[in-house]
């Protein structure tokens, strides 16, 4: 069975600022404090983030000033992990444990919608507004990973057990998200198609899929908009982000300059089996695939 990255639950709790970590692991400066990565997918956060014991995913707020770390467990008989809020403040990140039940939310990108898959809520002059849905037809698809575009283009997908799931949009007309319609055969082509994300400008789009032309395992790949309108063949991200383990969960970071994935690596325990690590890259590599535009 697929892995699944970056869980998505509602909780309403409010999270209160924890106390700055000691003196000897106090983190300042953008990205939790590491230092830039380069064209070489490293691991992000090694032992603050990625850990031995659990699966580990993230992702920041739009401004930036939040990570949302998302662990999960590997076997039933492991310890029940705990999944953390990192806050900026005054440049320095304070850890603060989720509250039970909480995962990080899917933002827009100028963060006034938080999706909860078919139901979100808006940023309004007294707070978020109460939990609204994105309509029945949404309800109906069993959403997995989410991404919104600047212009509220919504890209999906489904939970599936055979892998046989559709990536679709939903564009927004007049301030309603229309019903969600697959995305072009270039796109779902494959098996476990799953985690979009559509780049804010909308002239991208990743997702991970499984073909027969990847590396082994589930594999990162990109569509650029065409001219047209239309999207183009589906490039495999290579073997920068690629391996033969399973890569999955792709999304650039809020500010353009990272790409973040999820890798399956061997257990860091010795056990049998992988867990899920958290991986970053510099986001220039998507500008190295992108098709050379002639001028007409």
């Amino acid at each position: 069975m697929k892995a699944v990255y970056l869980p998505t639950l509602l909780c309403t709790a409010h999270i209160a600022i924890a106390n700055p970590p000691d003196s000897q692991s106090v983190l300042t400066g953008p990205y939790l404090g590491q230092p830039p990565v380069g064209v070489t997918a490293k691991p992000f956060a090694p032992g603050i983030v990625n850990t031995k014991q659990w699966g580990d995913a993230g992702g920041f707020s739009p401004d930036m000033n939040t990570f949302y770390l998302a662990r999960w467990r590997h076997t039933a008989d492991a310890k029940q992990p705990k999944s953390a809020i990192y806050e900026n403040v005054n440049n320095v990140w304070h850890k603060t444990i989720m509250p039970e039940g909480f995962r990080k939310p899917i933002f827009s990108p100028d963060g006034k919608r938080k999706y909860f898959g078919a139901k979100y809520r808006e940023l309004t002059a007294n707070g978020w507004s109460d939990m609204k849905s994105l309509g029945p037809a949404f309800e109906k698809i069993p959403i997995m990973g989410l991404s919104a575009s600047a212009k509220g283009t919504l890209v999906m997908d489904e939970r599936t057990s055979d892998g046989q799931g559709v990536l679709r949009y939903s564009t927004l007309v007049n301030g309603i998200h229309q019903s969600p319609k697959p995305l072009s055969k270039t796109i779902n082509t494959g098996k476990w198609n799953a985690h979009p994300f559509i780049a804010p400008d909308e002239s991208y789009i990743l997702w991970d899929s499984v073909r027969e032309s990847g590396y082994g395992s589930s594999d990162l790949y990109i569509s650029f908009r065409q001219d047209n309108g239309t999207w183009g063949k589906a490039i495999n991200l290579g073997s920068k982000v690629n391996t033969p383990a399973e890569e999955g969960g792709p999304h650039i970071t809020p500010d353009g300059k990272y790409l973040f994935f999820n890798r399956m690596v061997p257990d860091k325990n010795g056990k049998e089996g992988a867990q899920s690590d958290l991986f970053w890259i510099d986001a220039q590599l998507i500008e190295d695939l992108r098709p050379t535009r002639h001028p007409s």
